[in-house]
């Protein structure tokens, strides 16, 4: 028997969307990168895209556990000598909370063109609403 490799052809993606309300940073994470990259079809090949779109709404009311808030830090370095910028979570939070969870998954995905390509179909709102109606994108429930 041949091992089934799938085509592009094979790829049936689907839309999801994803209620961050009360949902830990890290777990929504971990679930949303698994389904970007498609590990939960039967058909996954590690070479290929074909994983689902997720819409996440609601993001900035998602929780962190322990200090994190306070105590957790982003850094970010143009290059010049003595430019290393640091940021605190609670303060990306408070003002755009999409990037936070965006850095998160983006963290769990593959670092090369096919990394990028999946998160193009990731796509975190603040707020309740969302203009991917059109998409008729199904609700998702997380297991944990």
């Amino acid at each position: 028997m041949k091992t089934f490799s799938p085509t592009p052809k094979d790829i049936n993606r689907q839309w999801f969307v994803v209620d961050a309300q009360r949902q830990i940073l890290g777990r929504l994470a971990s679930q949303i990168a698994h389904r970007l990259r498609g590990k939960h079809k039967p058909e996954f090949a590690p070479h290929m895209d074909n994983g689902d779109f997720i819409v996440v709404v609601n993001c900035e009311k998602i929780k962190v556990t322990g200090a994190k808030l306070t105590d957790k830090k982003y850094y970010r370095h143009s290059g010049w000598v003595g430019s290393l910028k640091t940021t605190v979570l609670g303060d990306i939070l408070a003002d755009k909370p999409a990037r936070v969870l965006m850095h998160a998954v983006r963290g769990m995905l593959p670092r090369n063109r096919l990394g990028r390509a999946m998160l193009k179909k990731l796509k975190i709102y603040a707020g309740a609403e969302h203009p991917h109606a059109p998409q008729n994108p199904q609700p998702l429930t997380l297991p944990y």
